[in-house]
Parts: structure tokens; sequence; C-alpha cells
């Protein structure tokens, strides 16, 4: 019988916790406001099986949007434990409401705005349908994202949230270094791993000056148009360079194009505590856990 294939273990944070993700299952772990840890273990749906999972180019949009869906559930999960001792709650639709006004607002700040901008300098002072006109609105966008990410982080709710994210990490890769996951082996461990959703984003800022420096000057609607339209495209791309990268991170050249999507996770991610990695190791163990139990009964069957 051939080796199964690897799995490679991500997840991300919410809040008071971390989410993993595991083969079959999506498992969150919250610290609830009395400290004890609550895990809620899930079966993954089918659809996310797709074969369309396995389309380059196409994987990369399907795999954002199965994320986004699973990540929002888990993000419901945790705001309501996290809520309990106001006994209150968050409905579905309320987080989904909050999640769309989320996706509107990254339109228009880094996809919108920058074209804004960047046409007012190129009416101004480039020169109409200036060469520089897709470096000039990249680097309006990746500056206006840095400076989003720090002035988010000085809120002290997302300081916790960036302490999970954090966490999440040092755990993926004491786990993939085959370490005891427990806090004191694990806190030495890397805040940055090659798979988070940060480094993809950075590519995502940087592909997009390729990708609408090819679609050039067409009418304005068309150019406004295509920054909200080309984006599953976009993302498509930075997917696959991020796909890639995982699996040749001891190439020099990846680690060229990987190394700043790392150093901008420390922007989104800080030092957690003991508390935290607990929480984190519980929802890596539990889903460890249950892939061996599954795979176990698949071999016994």
């Amino acid at each position: 019988m051939a080796e199964k294939k690897k799995y490679n273990y991500g997840g991300q944070a919410v809040i008071e916790g971390v989410m993993i993700r595991g083969r079959t299952s999506l498992v969150t772990a919250v610290r609830r406001p009395n400290g004890e840890i609550t895990v809620n273990a899930k079966g993954v749906p089918s659809v996310t099986k797709s074969k369309l999972r396995k389309i380059p180019f196409i994987r990369g949009v399907v795999v954002l949007f199965e994320s986004l869906i699973l990540g929002i559930q888990s993000l419901q999960y945790s705001a309501n434990i996290a809520m309990e001792e106001e006994e209150e709650e968050i409905s579905a639709k309320a987080m989904w409401g909050m999640i769309a006004l989320g996706i509107l607002l990254v339109v228009v700040l880094f996809f919108i705005g920058p074209w804004f901008l960047t046409d007012l300098a190129d009416k101004y002072l480039l020169g109409k349908d200036s060469p520089w006109f897709f470096l000039i609105e990249g680097i309006i966008r990746l500056a206006i994202f840095i400076g989003y990410l720090k002035l988010i982080s000085r809120m002290s709710d997302i300081k916790r949230v960036f302490s999970y994210h954090g966490a999440e990490h040092k755990t993926v890769n004491a786990y993939e270094a085959g370490v005891p996951l427990v806090p004191a082996d694990i806190t030495a461990y890397s805040r940055a791993h090659v798979r988070c959703g940060t480094s993809f984003l950075f590519l995502v800022m940087i592909v997009a000056i390729l990708v609408f420096a090819f679609v050039g000057f067409p009418s304005k609607y068309l150019m406004i148009l295509s920054r909200i339209v080309l984006i599953p495209v976009i993302m498509g791309i930075g997917y696959e360079i991020i796909y890639f990268g995982a699996r040749h991170t001891n190439n020099w050249f990846m680690k060229i194009i990987l190394a700043p999507g790392l150093w901008m996770q420390s922007l989104t991610t800080a030092e957690p505590d003991d508390k935290q990695l607990e929480v984190a190791i519980a929802a890596m163990n539990k889903a460890v856990e249950i892939d061996k139990a599954e795979e176990a009964a698949s071999t016994a069957a």
C-alpha cells in the first residue's frame, strides 16, 4: 500500500482561541471566561473534497472561499464562548453581515482606493498613462496594508488575537518538527510560518501589480471593474506561489520570494503566553487524535 501523503495542518486565531483544520475535522479550542479550555470538533463538509481543489489556479480560489466559510463558523463559536458571562450571543446572520462589510472594506481600501490615488497622481504629477502607474499603485496598496496592520495592532482585543495567531504558528511549527507539544518545548519556535495568510496577502499585493499592468489602460470604468473582477485571478496565482514555496522552502529563489511575507507576519503575530499556547496545543492534539483514529479505523477495515 502506498504511503499516505503527509497532511499539512494549519488554522487561524479566533477570539480567545485557535482553530486547527485536520484532514476531516475542524477543531476550535477556546479559553472560557472561567479559565477552562473548551474544544469543539466537527467534520468538514464533503464539498471540501471537491475535484476543483486539484486544479491549479482554480484550487486557490476554492480553498480560500472554503477557509472563509469555515473560519467564520469558528469565529462565531469562539465569540459566543468568550461572551458567556454577558449571556449574549452573536447570530450567524450578524457574523455574516460583519464579514460582508469587512470584504467590502478590503475591496475599497486595498483595490479601489490605491487606483483612485494613483489616477490622481497620473493626472497631475506623472503624466497621462505613465508606465510607472502600476508600480506606484502597488506601492500605495502595500503602504495602506502595512499601515492598516500597524493601526489595528494597537487595539487590545486585536493584540490578543495576534498572540493566539503566534500560538497557532508556534504549535504547527513544533508539530512539524516532531517535538512534544508542551509550552516549554514549543515556546522557542518561530511565530512565522510559510503557509500563513499574511504571506499570501503580501503575494497578492505583488501579483496584483503584474496582473493590472497586463490589463493596461482601458477606460476608467473598466480599470475600476478590473480591480474587482480580477481579485479571484490574483488570489489563484498567489496561492500557487505559496503552494509551491511551502514544498521548496530550501530553494534559494523561493526563500527570497517568501522572505517579505514572513517578515510581515511580525505585524500579525505576537508572542503568546503559556496559557495561549495551551489552547493552541489542545486544538492541535484533538485534530491529530481524530485523524489517527480515522486512519486506524480505515486500516482495520
